[in-house]
């Protein structure tokens, strides 16, 4: 009996050891939204050292034939969890790896998909933002997040570019791609499954998470009557929760409505632009990081607005 039991524990201690040198990558969590259709939701945080990047939302989708993965995270590392958690679910090759837009947190993961047959895909505009402005990011972000997160990250710059609208096949899925006028970012791009009725919005949309604009408030106020008419059943957003369609877009809409008529309202006034922080204060407790972007997305609103 003592025998049995310690040839037991042997066993059970190189099972054990095996799997832990045979473990991979951490694997990213994900949901299951709809069949072949998973997202991991970002938390409603400023990128920093401690949630490694990781505040958008990610995803991808499993055709017959091949994966798409749309955005990849705020680090290498979180590119790669995602990787995991793609071949812990299927042996598919990556095939595409969608952008949404060129801000940090959705393409500084881009790095862990390099290779293996895969292609980049982005807005028409997408390859500028990121030799413009990428390498500014890179340095900002190495200061907040430390060397050993940003370091590995590369720009990689998308070889399939969509101009207005594309249809990438899966196989037996097909996923409608949209290229939008300048609105969140002058690279917005938005991905339609058809199968499932699930739209992945990117940054265009806002959930919970103040809306942040980095682009043109008239273009994205006259962009949202396009958006609402994709027949979606439910939403991914850049952040915030998986929504009903196009139910979601009414918390945004309102923010941006109220954004633009109160900078009017000081421009008539003739109030200087160092006013315009106060836009939008009725706002206030309806966004969660809105004392970290209301300002500036005031300002910028006056400096467009102005010249209207």
């Amino acid at each position: 009996m003592v025998k049995q039991l310690i040839l037991a524990i042997a066993a059970w201690g190189a099972v054990a050891i095996g799997s832990s040198a045979d473990a991979g990558p951490s694997q990213l969590e994900v949901s299951e939204i709809a069949p072949g259709v998973f997202v991991h939701i970002g938390q409603t945080a400023l990128m920093n050292a401690e949630n490694e990047g990781a505040i958008a939302n990610v995803g991808f989708v499993i055709g017959n034939d091949a994966v798409a993965v749309i955005d990849t995270g705020g680090s290498v590392r979180e590119g790669r969890a995602l990787l995991a958690a793609i071949r812990a679910r299927t042996t598919k090759p990556v095939r595409y790896v969608i952008n949404s837009h060129a801000h940090p947190d959705h393409v500084f993961g881009n790095a862990a998909f390099e290779g293996e047959g895969t292609n980049f895909v982005g807005a028409k505009n997408l390859p500028r933002a990121l030799a413009v402005r990428g390498p500014h990011y890179i340095e900002a972000f190495r200061r907040l997040m430390g060397a050993e997160l940003i370091d590995e990250v590369r720009l990689v710059a998308p070889a399939i570019l969509v101009d207005d609208q594309t249809v990438l096949d899966l196989g037996g899925r097909a996923l409608t791609l949209k290229a939008w006028s300048t609105a969140h970012s002058d690279c917005d791009l938005t991905v339609y499954d058809d199968r499932s009725r699930i739209l992945f919005a990117g940054d265009l949309v806002f959930l919970r998470h103040i809306p942040v604009m980095d682009g043109s408030l008239r273009g994205w106020i006259a962009d949202l009557a396009g958006l609402a008419t994709i027949p979606a059943a439910r939403v991914v957003p850049g952040h915030g929760p998986v929504s009903e369609w196009p139910l979601a877009l009414s918390d945004e809409h309102r923010y941006l409505d109220t954004l633009a008529s109160d900078v009017r309202g000081l421009i008539k006034a003739g109030k200087p632009i160092a006013d315009a922080a106060g836009a939008a204060r009725s706002e206030r407790d309806k966004w969660e990081l809105f004392g970290d972007y209301n300002a500036r997305n005031a300002t910028a609103a006056f400096s467009e607005l102005e010249w209207e």
